[in-house]
C-alpha cells in the first residue's frame, strides 16, 4: 500500500471482516432464533442491517481501490476480460440453468419437501412476503457485495501488498469469507466452504466478478426465497 490512508482503510476493513462479522453476525442470528416468533419485526431488522453493513463494507473497498494508486477496477475484477457475445451466452446459459432449477425448488416447496442440511440457516428462511423480499434483497446485495470484499478486494490485496500468490491469497480471502459464516455452525461453514471454492475458481479463470456475482446471487435466491419452510416445530429448537 503506498499511502498511509489506503494501509488504514485496509487494516480495519480485513480486521473487520476477520473478527468482528463472524461474532456481530452470530450475535444477531441467535438473537433473531431467540425472538423470532414474539417479535414480528425482528426478521425484517436484521435483514436490513446486514444489508446496510454490506453496502458500507462494499463502500469501504471501493474506497481503498480509488484511493490507491496501485489499485484499479481490473484488480479487482470489475471488468470483462470476455468478448462481450461471450459473455452474454455463458450469462445465457447460467440463467436457463439456474430457472430450471428454481423452478425444480418451487416444486418442492409446493410439496413441502425440505432442503437437506438448512438446519444451519433456517432462521433466515422467511415466512411471509414481505419477508420473503427481505430475503431476496438480501441475496442481491451479498451477491454483489461480498464478491466485491472478499473475491475481488482481499485477494488483490494479498497478491499486491502482500506478494502471495493468486492461489494462496485466494485460499486466505476464503478463509476469512468462510468464517463471516461462523453463525451457521460448523455443517453451514463446510458448505459455505464448497460454495466460496466454486465462486473463487470462477472469478480465478475468467478474471472478472461478473460471474460469480449472477451465481451469488443465484446462490442465495435458492438457498433463501426458494428454499421450503421447515416445520415451526423445527425451527423452535435450532439455533
Amino acid at each position: 500500500m503506498s499511502s498511509p490512508l489506503t494501509l488504514v482503510l485496509t487494516v480495519v476493513l480485513v480486521g473487520y471482516l476477520a473478527v468482528a462479522t463472524p461474532l456481530l453476525g452470530k450475535h444477531s442470528y441467535d438473537r433473531l432464533a431467540r425472538t423470532r416468533d414474539q417479535d414480528p419485526t425482528a426478521y425484517r431488522r436484521m435483514f436490513t442491517l446486514w444489508s446496510a453493513e454490506l453496502w458500507a463494507l462494499a463502500a469501504v473497498a471501493l474506497l481503498i481501490v480509488a484511493v490507491e494508486p496501485n489499485l484499479d477496477a481490473a484488480d479487482i475484477g470489475l471488468v470483462l476480460t470476455e468478448p462481450l457475445d461471450e459473455t452474454l451466452g455463458t450469462i445465457a446459459s447460467v440463467l436457463v440453468g439456474a430457472a430450471v432449477a428454481l423452478l425444480v425448488l418451487r416444486w418442492l416447496a409446493a410439496r413441502s419437501k425440505p432442503v437437506p442440511d438448512q438446519r444451519s440457516f433456517n432462521h433466515l428462511l422467511p415466512r411471509t412476503p414481505v419477508e420473503r423480499w427481505y430475503a431476496a434483497g438480501l441475496s442481491v446485495t451479498a451477491g454483489v457485495t461480498e464478491e466485491i470484499i472478499y473475491r475481488g478486494l482481499l485477494i488483490a490485496i494479498g497478491t499486491g501488498a502482500l506478494g502471495l500468490s493468486k492461489e494462496v491469497a485466494a485460499c486466505c480471502a476464503l478463509a476469512v469469507f468462510v468464517a463471516g459464516h461462523l453463525y451457521q455452525g460448523w455443517r453451514g461453514m463446510l458448505a459455505v466452504a464448497l460454495v466460496g471454492f466454486g465462486l473463487t475458481w470462477v472469478y480465478l479463470r475468467t478474471g472478472s466478478l461478473l460471474m460469480p456475482i449472477l451465481l451469488h446471487v443465484l446462490i442465495d435466491l435458492r438457498g433463501l426465497v426458494f428454499t421450503p419452510q421447515p416445520r415451526r416445530e423445527v425451527v423452535g429448537h435450532t439455533g
